[in-house]
């Protein structure tokens, strides 16, 4: 069977931190007379599903089906997140908690360049999270892979019991990890740290043998099938018990690397649900990774331009 077809059948269950990303392009002409400041004239604004219903628009774009399970709240930047996934052909189910704010990043930009970020977030409840992860058990039954997207926005409290539960129905687990403790996630198939987080959590190193060393010291203690750091200019690296297998980059021109990590573990999640091994999946997680950094925000491949 050919590889589009088994993308079609592949079945991922995409959980995390969503959110917004709002953009308002201008033009910058004055500074504003009130402070030392520039002003943006607002010319065209635009808004993009970000965070874990990146990941889940990334496996609908290259053919696969995504289920995507997470926390909104309850507000219009939440109904906005909602409609942009029917259209991108996400089943989204949202647990709506109406004593939180959904995340929104809205960037401001000026002639491609970012002038201000500001972020809206808070933490969702223990209660709408408990439903969430018993929606999560359930959904395991129609799931070839479990992709867990973790944004520190609080909706994978319950991560580790998450991991526990896919290993028990014997589906493959990989986590896009945030902040310097990874021990939540031992048990997990594979990690995706970027090169910038791993160093957070393993320290500092001066040649790829010590990187190698660090990885495998890392796997070893959580129990990890594999770890796959993506190292920007220098490719990314997988890190498994039979060696180490490295790509280099396949960017022509990069343009922006935001939403990128998104794209490699949407595509490796993806592609392991076709049923294609770690080393193979990883070149076509490359491959995507090069071509969403050459579009601007928060972007998707598509199967056109992949296969």
């Amino acid at each position: 069977m050919q590889i589009k077809e088994r993308v079609k059948a592949a079945r991922v269950l995409v959980v995390g931190d969503v959110m917004l990303d709002r953009y308002w392009f201008g033009n910058v002409d004055r500074i504003s007379p009130e402070a030392p400041v520039p002003v943006a004239k607002i010319n065209k604004t635009d808004e993009r599903a970000g965070g874990a219903a990146n990941v889940a628009r990334n496996i609908v774009a290259l053919g696969g089906q995504a289920k995507l399970l997470s926390v909104i709240g309850d507000d219009e930047a939440g109904s906005s997140l909602e409609r942009l996934l029917i259209q991108a052909g996400v089943d989204a189910s949202f647990h709506r908690d109406s004593a939180i704010s959904t995340t929104v990043k809205l960037r401001v930009l000026a002639r491609q360049q970012q002038l201000l970020r500001i972020d809206f977030e808070d933490l969702p409840s223990h209660e709408v999270l408990a439903a969430k992860l018993d929606e999560f058990k359930k959904s395991l039954a129609n799931t070839d892979v479990v992709i867990l997207s973790d944004y520190g926005k609080g909706s994978l409290a319950h991560v580790s019991l998450m991991i526990a539960a896919a290993k028990e129905a014997g589906i493959p687990v990989l986590v896009d990890p945030k902040g310097d403790e990874y021990a939540h996630y031992a048990g997990a198939t594979l990690l995706t740290p970027n090169r910038s987080e791993f160093r957070q959590v393993a320290g500092t190193w001066k040649s790829d043998e010590e990187l190698a060393q660090k990885a495998e010291q890392l796997r070893t203690k959580l129990q990890l099938e594999a770890l796959l750091v993506t190292r920007s200019e220098e490719g990314m690296t997988l890190f498994k018990s039979g060696g180490v297998v490295h790509k280099p980059t396949q960017a022509r021109e990069v343009f922006d690397v935001s939403g990128a990590g998104d794209t490699v573990i949407a595509t490796l999640g993806l592609m392991l649900a076709a049923g294609l091994d770690m080393p193979e999946a990883m070149d076509w997680s490359n491959k995507a990774a090069g071509i969403v950094v050459g579009k601007l925000g928060t972007a998707v491949a598509t199967a056109e331009e992949l296969f």
